[in-house]
């Protein structure tokens, strides 16, 4: 096998990442869709900028996709202040928070994506350097251990989670603001859509752009992915021009249906719909019967199918909606009618 042969894996993901950071946007100006938070947004830095002062500690939540980082980055970028990026496993001493928060400069940002996941002792740690920025460190052990304080410079942590119910009522009651991001518009994402093939140097028809925006979710994230898989199809197929027709038979191929129902997603309707027969199940009998982890169930497939109202979350567990059987083409047995429905859906 010659050298030139073998596949770096690193360099891909390199890649990937230079190319998925070309297509974020680097102001408020530039940020396409989630019209109350940018507004929000716009007023809380003009209003630090003005008092020169950071900007509150911020928490940004909703589904994965929604670019949340983006935001964390644009907010930077706005304040004009430098970022530095972590996730929340990826502390796992107080050593390593120490690290990051000495070496903060004056009106930093420090953005921690996965905050739900940060260690309870991590925590404790981190509320005095977020109330009065200030840091305690113990040095030694034993009777001749020490506390030292340090003063912190004014920064502005920016928390990202998909799961704010996780965060505890201690650490999240210090974000001054807190902002959920919602899925978007399919006019949002043929925007955003159009934008990135710009940037991509990709010929795309506006019909085309829509109906890819159509089938993403209403994932940022996933309209990207598409029109990348999209762009190969067009290139073999149509010259790499991507018309509404090119859109359609690539979408079809990747096995994803009209309103973004990818494999994954029928099965788990058909789990609920036949193996249950509409019975509540849990998320984690659901998982099982999946394959998939209870984390994905929650965070990557069910936000979406309970926003179109394919399933409802009760009580007793995940049931399928009189929209999905109509969606899957499964007549919704007579006994199940929809008083009983009203009577079962409780939204948790």
């Amino acid at each position: 096998m010659e050298k030139n042969d073998l596949i770096n894996p690193g360099l891909e993901n390199e890649n990937e990442e230079k190319q998925e950071n070309v297509l974020r946007p680097k102001t408020l100006k530039e940020y396409i869709g989630q019209t109350k938070v940018k507004e929000n947004m716009k007023v809380y830095i003009e209003a630090a900028k003005l008092r020169r002062e950071p900007l509150d500690h911020v928490l940004l939540y909703g589904p994965p996709g929604l670019g949340k980082t983006t935001l964390a980055n644009i907010i930077s970028n706005e304040m004009n202040s430098n970022i530095k990026i972590t996730s929340g496993p990826a502390i796992e001493k107080a050593g390593d928070l120490a690290a990051l928060l000495t070496n903060l400069s004056e009106f930093d940002v420090l953005f921690i994506d996965e905050i739900h996941r940060l260690n309870k002792n991590i925590e404790e740690i981190l509320y005095p350097a977020l109330e009065d920025f200030t840091l305690d460190i113990i040095i030694g052990k034993g009777p001749t251990a020490k506390s030292i304080r340090l003063d912190l410079p004014k920064f502005t942590l920016i928390g990202a989670t998909t799961k704010a119910g996780s965060l505890t009522t201690p650490l999240r009651d210090r974000f001054g603001i807190v902002e959920r991001l919602e899925l978007y518009e399919p006019e949002d994402l043929k925007t955003i859509i159009k934008r990135s093939a710009e940037i991509l140097d990709i010929d795309i028809e506006e019909e085309a752009a829509m109906e890819i925006a159509k089938r993403s979710r209403g994932t940022p994230r996933i309209a990207n992915r598409l029109l990348k898989r999209v762009r190969d199809y067009a290139s073999v197929l149509a010259n790499g021009k991507i018309t509404l027709d090119i859109a359609k038979i690539s979408l079809n191929k990747l096995d994803i249906d009209d309103i973004g129902l990818d494999a994954i997603d029928k099965r788990l309707l058909d789990t609920l719909i036949n193996k249950y027969q509409g019975r509540p199940v849990g998320v984690d009998a659901l998982a099982t019967t999946l394959g998939e982890e209870v984390s994905t169930i929650e965070d990557v497939y069910e936000p979406y199918l309970v926003q179109i109202g394919f399933v409802g979350r009760t009580p007793r567990g995940r049931i399928p909606l009189p929209a999905a059987y109509k969606h899957l083409g499964i007549n919704l047995p007579e006994r199940e009618t929809s008083k009983k429905y009203s009577n079962q859906i409780k939204i948790e």
